[in-house]
């Protein structure tokens, strides 16, 4: 508040300065025209020059903290959003699986500890690592396998699964990006269907793009993608803002096969 308050005291002088020496000079000295600080000793027009020098200097000074303000305000707001859909991330998957305890705790207790294993780690992957910008890609994909072993012991029918990885060591990702694309081709692809329902999945990366597809078939009756859901309007958010420019979300459907191709460009 004080440094507002001499930044527009020193731009109120520098106004009434010309002012003043103009006003002296037409009505005291009788002049038809001004030149501003005509005759008067070089040390004043020094002194003046230096206060504008100061002034423009301070007033620069002013505005890059502005723009660094506006910059630090505007990360910390994308730093929020980012922090709020990550937290949206397959709340619901979570949901069904205690559901889904309640029943296995009496009628298959061996099978339940091991569903409780899965999730417990799963969890403990979404709430520590999820909250981390990067992390090993190795993380992400044991994340994806525990996801189809917990639906493989949800369901009571044959289910077909293929998962193809080809990722170079030591490579990192931002987490929680794939759950959604794969969460859909259960939820819209292999739960409404009785039998012969298959997911396949792939990813891929190197140096300078990373690939992940899902290719899952489902009832021609039913709607694919993500009807009605959070999901991949989460998704999409959050690649604008992490991926500016830099990826590529293709959703296709034909017959009854859908499939989402998800491509990055690495940094």
């Amino acid at each position: 508040m004080m440094k507002r308050l001499v930044f527009r005291i020193a731009v109120i002088i520098s106004v009434l300065i010309p002012l003043g020496v103009a006003t002296y000079e037409v009505l005291v000295s009788g002049k038809d025209s001004v030149v501003f600080l005509e005759n008067y000793p070089p040390a004043l027009g020094y002194a003046v020059l230096i206060y504008y020098g100061i002034l423009l200097t301070g007033g620069l000074i002013w505005l890059i903290a502005q723009l660094k303000s506006l910059i630090r305000l505007k990360n910390e707001n994308i730093q929020y959003e980012l922090m709020h859909l990550n937290g949206q991330v397959n709340p619901h998957f979570f949901f069904n699986v205690l559901n889904n305890l309640y029943g296995l705790t009496a009628k298959n207790p061996p099978k339940a500890q091991e569903l409780i294993l899965k999730l417990s780690d799963m969890m403990r992957y979404s709430l520590h690592e999820g909250k981390k910008k990067r992390v090993p890609l190795t993380g992400e994909i044991h994340y994806l396998k525990n996801y189809i072993e917990l639906h493989r012991m949800r369901y009571h029918k044959k289910i077909s699964v293929d998962f193809i990885s080809d990722a170079e060591e030591g490579l990192t990702v931002t987490p929680l990006l794939f759950i959604i694309l794969l969460e859909n081709a259960f939820k819209h692809g292999v739960e409404n269907l009785r039998e012969n329902a298959f997911v396949n999945v792939y990813l891929a990366a190197g140096t300078r793009q990373l690939h992940f597809r899902v290719e899952n078939n489902f009832d021609p009756q039913e709607v694919p993608g993500d009807s009605g859901g959070i999901g991949l309007e989460n998704l999409k958010r959050r690649l604008e803002l992490l991926y500016p420019g830099r990826h590529q979300l293709k959703l296709t459907a034909h017959e009854n096969i859908y499939q989402a191709e998800l491509i990055l460009e690495r940094p």
